[in-house]
């Protein structure tokens, strides 16, 4: 089976016969009937049915048609993208739901708004960023490690190709209501959160505590809060009583909703930073995206923006 077969395919269903097809696509008519009769042995199915006004799709055939048409689609993406050399620019990144990335992507979008570009920022379990990274879908990833996971995280990484470089170390914070029970409080403790409940970002089948975009996943919460949106996390840390544990670098969205952090009163740290491919060369955009990524992460370590 050629993609010349299957062009002829497409060319007879749409003219009718294969002398109008074979006019129209400048090639010889004994050919193209000698071309989809070979292609007709080959897969032992009839396309077409002929009679004297031409040639009319089986229904099978018609089958074949919707294959043939999304290869061929397929393909001209493809010489779109590389035989005629697109000029657009193209950059994806996945992430753990930080909006100092969004930030950053923002700025990245601003500095090539003059050039045709498809970028793509994602917000992903950590899993899939990962997997993204790993089959080249995105040039960089966003995460974290900490003691816990570091171990496990680094082992996966190095598994699949990938390498960690860090942004930036912080000391866990929770999230919660200005009007929250312990808001009083200048730092808290795990046992302190027991009580109330506790929001996690899901991980999907992938479930595991090394995985968790919270840290201190391990320990058992009796009250659990699952979202994928981190849209849905300030409703619900002002209408629940509820928490997250993160950064400590307040989010864009929450600001002005009365959303405070305070200091987990535990020892660990939080290392956020960038994985990427050991045979990817990282591009220009990707450059670009880095040096943006380190100025949105610093300011927002210094409580200027997120």
């Amino acid at each position: 089976m050629t993609l010349t077969q299957l062009k002829y395919v497409i060319a007879i269903a749409q003219f009718g016969s294969v002398s109008l097809a074979a006019r129209q696509l400048f090639v010889a008519q004994p050919s193209m009937t000698t071309a989809i009769m070979e292609l007709e042995k080959e897969i032992d199915r009839t396309l077409f049915i002929r009679n004297s006004r031409g040639m009319k799709l089986t229904e099978e055939g018609m089958k074949f048609l919707g294959y043939a048409k999304q290869i061929l689609r397929q393909m001209e993406m493809l010489e779109d993208r590389y035989a005629r050399r697109d000029s657009r620019r193209y950059f994806a990144v996945s992430t753990q739901h930080y909006t100092f990335t969004a930030s950053a992507f923002v700025e990245l979008v601003r500095q090539y708004e003059g050039e045709d570009y498809e970028f793509s920022l994602l917000e992903e379990r950590t899993g899939k960023i990962i997997e993204n990274v790993k089959n080249l879908k995105s040039e960089i990833g966003i995460l974290y490690l900490s003691r816990f996971n570091e171990v496990i995280i680094r082992k996966i990484l190095k598994e699949n190709n990938l390498y960690f470089s860090p942004l930036f170390m912080v000391k866990p914070h929770v999230f919660l209501f200005r009007g929250h029970p312990l808001a009083v409080k200048e730092r808290i403790s795990l046992a302190e959160l027991e009580p109330f409940p506790c929001i996690t970002f899901d991980q999907g089948e992938e479930n595991s505590f090394y995985f968790s975009e919270e840290i201190c996943s391990e320990r058992e919460s009796p009250k659990h809060i699952f979202v994928t949106d981190r849209a849905a996390v300030a409703d619900f840390l002002m209408e629940l009583s509820a928490y997250i544990i993160t950064t400590g670098i307040l989010p864009s969205y929450l600001h002005g909703r009365d959303i405070i952090a305070r200091p987990l009163d535990v020892d660990e740290v939080i290392t956020v930073g960038v994985i990427r491919h050991v045979n990817q060369r990282t591009s220009e955009i990707g450059h670009a995206f880095l040096a943006l990524l380190e100025k949105a992460a610093e300011e927002a370590m210094q409580g200027k923006k997120t």
